[in-house]
């Protein structure tokens, strides 16, 4: 097997990949309504069950063609029923982008938006269900990759049981890297790509969730036609098959990624991506860069970087060196403030950070950017 030129891809997906993760899109050409790819398919649900310890008689899991914006799309379009609202935990810009589903779907919902620096109020989001009782279905992303923040979802969830709603959370950022349990985290639908946490490639999208809510979704209003859940679970639980045609290789990437995910092994995986954040705080603290989110509520993943004051700084141009480099920053997404992002996802090391902080310490030094201690 020819070695690929190795990138480090520091933005929040996607990801560096293993050659054998690259490699495994290499295969012979199959249509995809043959039985032997239907049974590949119906192993990768399971085995996608098994990442988030859902029990498979009461969590199905299914694949859709696209990035991870489609499951948002998905989920809140098929899963609010006749004259209920949703109402979302909004705390940054991807809880965000599903309120901006919810507003082009024309669907009731409440915006409980709180400051991208800090974790949503849990007192809030009481008090919110309490004087709304058609909220049928709570949203909340786990991970806010904008900031790095990482959302109490174990919490919300609770809270949306408590007072009879569903709980949906996109876990795009943080399936396959940090822990989690449905059931435990009181989860009744999650969602991610394959190309973050597993390690895979770009254009499959997948929803974990209850069989008895998406079966009763059967009766909601429809909303879209591709971007159905329902149909889409119908139709693989009648042929085994995508109801539209799906992203061969990059299934045959995902199975490989999984082997190598079920491999390392969830704690061990975990503990490598922390390390790996550790090694990037380590690094932005000796260079003396600030931060904007408080440690003691990052995700672990995500490190969103302060711009240095120094009139000489220009974000592209330390982008480019470092990528020159094959190294990869990405820009952030707070309206209100200037940050780059520093991320621990994809197959990556500690060592690959000590060797990017080098390279990113020799931009500043060409550039002649100064950073106050």
């Amino acid at each position: 097997m020819e070695k690929i030129k190795r990138n480090v891809l520091l933005n929040p997906g996607p990801a560096t990949t293993t050659d054998t993760v690259k490699y495994a899109q290499v295969v012979p050409d199959i249509c995809p309504r043959e039985k032997e790819f239907a049974g590949l398919m119906k192993g990768l649900r399971s085995d996608l069950l098994k990442v988030v310890h859902a029990p498979e008689d009461e969590y199905t899991a299914v694949l859709f063609c696209g990035s991870g914006t489609i499951n948002i799309d998905i989920c809140i379009n098929s899963l609010v029923p006749e004259g209920k609202k949703i109402l979302v935990v909004n705390n940054g810009a991807y809880n965000s982008r599903a309120v901006e589903v919810c507003q082009m779907y024309h669907i009731p919902h409440i915006d409980l938006k709180s400051s991208v620096f800090e974790q949503p109020n849990l007192v809030d989001v009481e008090r919110t269900l309490q004087e709304n009782p058609d909220v049928a279905v709570v949203y909340c992303c786990h991970h806010e990759t904008g900031t790095g923040v990482l959302n109490p979802i174990r919490e919300i969830g609770a809270l949306a049981h408590q007072y009879g709603a569903i709980f949906i959370s996109d876990t795009t950022s943080t399936l396959g890297m940090i822990p989690l349990d449905v059931v435990k985290d009181n989860v009744d639908f999650c969602m991610a790509s394959a190309q973050k946490g597993l390690m895979a490639m770009s254009g499959l999208s997948f929803i974990i969730g209850r069989k008895s809510i998406v079966e009763a979704s059967k009766n909601y209003p429809t909303r879209s036609y591709y971007c159905n859940l329902y149909l889409q679970y119908e139709y693989f639980e009648k042929t085994g098959e995508m109801h539209f045609t799906p992203p061969v290789q990059t299934i045959y990437a995902t199975i490989q990624a999984l082997k190598e995910y079920f491999s390392e092994g969830e704690e061990a995986k975990f503990a490598r991506h922390h390390a790996v954040y550790k090694a990037i705080r380590k690094g932005v603290a000796d260079l003396g860069l600030q931060t904007v989110i408080d440690p003691k509520i990052e995700s672990g993943l995500v490190v969103s970087v302060l711009y240095p004051e120094d009139p000489n700084w220009d974000f592209e141009k330390v982008h480019d060196y470092c990528y020159e480099r094959g190294f990869t920053i990405y820009p952030g997404k707070i309206s209100t403030t200037n940050t780059f992002r520093l991320c621990a996802l994809g197959a990556i090391t500690p060592k690959d950070i000590e060797d990017f902080f080098v390279v990113l310490k020799k931009a500043l030094e060409k550039y002649g950017i100064k950073v106050k201690k």
